[in-house]
């Protein structure tokens, strides 16, 4: 019976080890939690971008890793970049913006 107690109790243990090593985050992968905080500030960024009356683009693409937002896509004018950079540096929780925006033709 000892046994059978240590056996299920060391897998158990090996398992749960597995699975905090499965989520923990490395340079290039987030974690769990990370993937969930990145969620949340993409989506409040688009959110902010759409909402803003002084940005008329919906061209804008957002993508976030590990709290640096990443703007793309094409916009109006220089105005419209500085206007977009401007709304996602109040958003909680962006450590950094990388901007990859560009003007129309």
């Amino acid at each position: 019976m000892k046994s059978l107690l240590r056996l299920s109790s060391t897998v158990f243990f090996v398992l749960a080890l597995i699975t905090a090593i499965g989520c923990a985050s490395t340079k290039t992968q987030e974690g769990t939690a990370e993937y969930v905080d990145d969620t949340v500030i993409t989506a409040k960024a688009k959110a902010a971008i759409l909402n803003d009356p002084g940005l008329k683009s919906a061209e804008i693409n957002v993508e976030t890793f590990k709290g640096v937002v990443q703007l793309s896509g094409f916009v109006n004018s220089r105005a419209d970049i500085n206007r977009a950079v401007a709304v996602i540096r109040h958003i909680s929780g962006v450590s950094s913006i990388k901007n990859d925006m560009r003007l129309k033709p």
